[in-house]
């Protein structure tokens, strides 16, 4: 059995994507670059994380791996917020997703950088 990701692995994963930082949004932690909000942690309790996915991408993972994956409610949902059951989700799977974020945050902030 893979073990899942731990809090401190999707910080530590979060922040080794190039100018990615930590800050606070709605009191859990949040994972911004260029000011835009990629990944969060917290909410709704310590053992889920949330990712900022195309709909598309979104969509993949929730219909291949449904026990890790889940859109967000309503409208964010929709737009490609994504919940993960961080104890389910698989470390390569995980950096995966949140490097698919991390592109989609920093597109629409403007900036040109790559990992």
């Amino acid at each position: 059995m893979t073990p899942g990701m731990s809090t401190d692995a999707f910080r530590r994963a979060a922040l080794a994507l190039p100018g990615a930082v930590e800050n606070a949004h709605m009191n859990h932690p949040d994972f911004r670059v260029g000011n835009r909000i990629f990944a969060t942690l917290g909410y709704p309790d310590g053992s889920w994380a949330m990712v900022k996915l195309p709909p598309e991408e979104q969509h993949r993972l929730v219909e291949s791996m449904p026990e890790t994956f889940k859109p967000a409610a309503g409208a964010w949902g929709r737009q490609g917020s994504t919940m993960v059951r961080l104890e389910k989700a698989k470390p390569k799977v995980m950096s995966f997703a949140l490097e698919m974020a991390w592109r989609l945050a920093q597109a629409r902030s403007g900036q040109k950088k790559s990992v």
